[in-house]
């Protein structure tokens, strides 16, 4: 049994010395910030598409009554 503790403590402490998973994560982050940055870009671009029609559609209806 004393020997399976210090076999798991063993891999615990090689699991915590590892740095596999930073990769991972760094990774994570930079694909988050271009969501993020995606998004916000989006909405603002929606807006402003949305008057352009908005100005489109009302001059066209002034033009055509």
């Amino acid at each position: 049994m004393l020997l399976r503790i210090r076999i798991l403590c063993f891999r615990f402490q090689c699991l915590l010395a590892s740095d596999e998973g930073q990769d991972l994560i760094e990774y994570a982050l930079v694909a988050s910030l271009i969501a993020l940055g995606s998004v916000t870009l989006i909405g603002h671009a929606g807006a402003s598409i949305k008057t352009i029609f908005t100005t489109i559609s009302s001059d066209l209806a002034s033009a055509a009554a």
